[in-house]
């Protein structure tokens, strides 16, 4: 009988322990701790498994703003089983964890199973392909563009590497994308850089990197982007208009509909800021690039607005809206 009592002390002496034990963890992390399995997967590993949605961040920002964090929080709303990665320059070591009080939208984000924040190292990043000569000559404080530049380069060489899908931190995603191998089209005949796929080592890639070098030239706006993507479809592929809503096929590639992801054009891109009577429905677009480059005025979503924005960010990253967006007086998040 001694015995039997014994014992059954013995396991709940073990029970408190373990609990007490996960109570100290959790109070320690503030929220902002990665599940176990996060901190277990390098960069590598993780993007070598060729499924990953990919944003980067070339500046020294720590804080994503709003905008990034409803494009990654959104992408990984829609592809729950991929990796979200967003690989940062600022970053000096794989996020763990950060105050949540400092850097609040790396708490949001960290808090999402599937979304991924490394460090970008550029000079490992372009080993073993046509830009690691190029960087490693090149003088960046001399480059006017050089966040862009650089960002440019570096989607080329990770998706070539991994392979996967890479965004920039203004696209918002709104339903899958159908295909692997794809260019997003901005206008007819005229390709974006801001979103594309492959599967790796793709070819198409190691030529952009190639064209990327031999025709560089920072001071012509776009011509390391959206420009080389173009010169290179066009030996690619015999480009020829779109005919109403369909995408064009060319070998293993396929060239996307303006609509899928540039349904508003850069010359209305103040559309996305404005009270519409009946919100589009967006029902041929796979995401919505805000255009954030042409956002000189620093337009915001705000809180209560009911602006065509302001419901995106509702409906597609309501962890953001509802932890990072203010209201018009400046009142906090979750004020009305």
């Amino acid at each position: 009988m001694l015995k039997k009592f014994q014992l059954s002390l013995l396991a709940v002496l073990l029970l408190s322990c373990g609990f007490l034990y996960q109570l100290t963890v959790k109070s320690s992390c503030h929220f902002s701790c990665l599940p176990p399995y996060k901190s277990q997967q390098g960069p590598e590993a993780l993007l070598g498994q060729g499924r990953s949605i990919v944003f980067l961040e070339t500046s020294e920002r720590m804080e994503p703003p709003p905008l990034v964090s409803c494009a990654v929080e959104s992408a990984a709303t829609i592809y729950p089983e991929q990796p979200v990665v967003l690989l940062m320059k600022g970053l000096s070591h794989p996020m763990q964890r950060l105050p949540n009080t400092t850097y609040p939208a790396f708490s949001l984000l960290s808090a999402i199973d599937n979304v991924f924040l490394f460090p970008l190292n550029m000079t490992k990043l372009f080993e073993d392909t046509p830009l690691s000569s190029w960087y490693t000559h090149i003088n960046t404080s001399a480059e006017r563009n050089w966040l862009h530049v650089s960002s440019d380069a570096s989607r080329l060489a990770i998706i070539w590497k991994y392979g996967g899908v890479y965004m920039d931190t203004d696209v918002i995603s709104i339903r899958p994308i159908p295909e692997e191998n794809f260019l997003a089209a901005q206008a007819s005949q005229y390709s974006s850089n801001g979103v594309f796929g492959f599967l790796p080592h793709h070819s198409f890639l190691w030529g952009c990197m190639e064209n990327f070098v031999e025709h560089y030239n920072s001071d012509i706006w776009g011509n390391q982007g959206p420009n080389l993507m173009t010169r290179m479809l066009r030996v690619w592929c015999k480009l020829k208009d779109f005919q109403e809503v369909s995408d064009l096929k060319c070998l293993n590639l396929s060239f996307l509909h303006p609509q899928r992801f540039y349904p508003i054009s850069y010359p209305e891109w103040r559309r996305y800021y404005e009270v519409w009577d009946t919100d589009p429905s967006f029902n041929n677009s796979y995401a919505l690039h805000l255009w954030n480059y042409m956002n000189q005025e620093r337009r915001a979503v705000v809180r209560g607005s009911n602006t065509l924005v302001e419901n995106l960010y509702r409906k597609h990253c309501p962890r953001t809206y509802r932890e990072l967006i203010q209201g018009p007086e400046g009142l906090g998040p979750g004020n009305k």
